[in-house]
């Protein structure tokens, strides 16, 4: 039997519960399999440090592209992840405790020569909302404090606002405020929990009507075209899981400057795939845990990113 090019590890959440028509993890699974290599599957829960060896009790896994059956689970192995010559880490959020403790198990690994992508102590450092104020001639006026008497002084000063928590996804928790708003009060309270939680509010942008637009770079460099999340018309959110419409779109000018304003700290960082948000003018978020959007962007361009991403990371291996 022919050995297999290399060896891949995937954390993620369970594969079963994925739709693998929209999954971007999936999508880089089936990249991985037509390239010949064997695929370790593991969750959160499977990896761990023993006596400072990074290991994990992992799955090798087949995958299809099909709607059913999409996987199958074959052998189960204990493993020393330095066994691998890369680890894709694709937890979604929250952004907690667990996600970090996760980050230092796969740091282990990578000290041993695995390469992680993306780079655990990025994956740290880079909060998905956070990060965006290291770029702010990018960003919209934004305003991060635990302070409800802030945020409401940034409400009258801007007169409409977006407040959001900083480990959430998928539109989770996101409030659009105005001055007029009966609620404005309950809200701060809930997603500050009285003062004892960060939270972002940002200046309210209505160019998210035309769409929220996520844009994929692979090693710094973007993806010639975006996909435009499109709120129904009885949600302020450009998140798909939230109904929004997905719509293909070329970069404007103005993207494409965005990309090349982060684009260095991308590559120097080891973020080799990243998601950014851009909404009208103006960068929103940086997501570097588990961006998505490359099933809808290949379908809608006939493209195929993974290939694009793991042309990359054999560059690196």
């Amino acid at each position: 039997m022919k050995a297999s090019k290399y060896k891949l590890g995937i954390v993620m959440d369970p594969i079963s519960e994925i739709n693998p028509k929209k999954d971007s993890s999936f999508a880089m699974l089936l990249e991985a399999k037509k390239r010949g290599y064997e695929i370790f599957y593991m969750e959160q829960r499977d990896i761990k440090l023993t006596d400072g060896i990074p290991t994990a009790d992992s799955t090798v896994i087949d995958v299809f592209d099909k709607s059913e059956p999409w996987f199958e689970f074959k052998e189960k192995l204990s493993i020393n992840l330095n066994e691998l010559e890369v680890i894709l880490m694709r937890k979604d959020p929250p952004f907690d405790m667990e996600f970090i403790y996760t980050t230092y198990i796969l740091e282990k690994a990578e000290k041993e020569g695995v390469l992680v992508v993306n780079k655990p102590q990025s994956l740290r450092d880079m909060n998905e909302k956070v990060y965006t104020t290291w770029f702010p001639e990018c960003t919209p006026p934004s305003l991060i404090t635990r302070s409800m008497v802030e945020i409401k002084s940034f409400l009258k000063e801007y007169k409409k606002i977006v407040v959001k928590p900083l480990d959430g996804m998928g539109g989770k928790s996101i409030f659009v405020i105005d001055l007029n708003d009966g609620n404005a009060n309950v809200i701060l309270e809930t997603i500050t929990d009285y003062g004892n939680r960060f939270a972002m509010a940002q200046l309210y942008i209505p160019e998210i009507k035309e769409g929220d637009k996520r844009i994929l770079l692979i090693d710094g460099e973007p993806v010639p075209f975006a996909l435009a999340r499109v709120p129904s018309a009885d949600d302020n959110r450009g998140n798909l899981v939230m109904g929004a419409t997905g719509e293909g779109r070329d970069l404007t000018e103005n993207d494409k400057l965005i990309c090349k304003a982060i684009s260095a700290t991308l590559k120097k960082k080891g973020v080799l795939f990243c998601g950014i948000d851009v909404i009208g003018n103006y960068l929103t978020e940086i997501n570097s845990t588990s961006p998505t959007g490359i099933r809808e962007l290949d379908n809608i361009f006939q493209l195929n990113i993974s290939k694009d991403l793991f042309d990359v990371i054999e560059t690196k291996i």
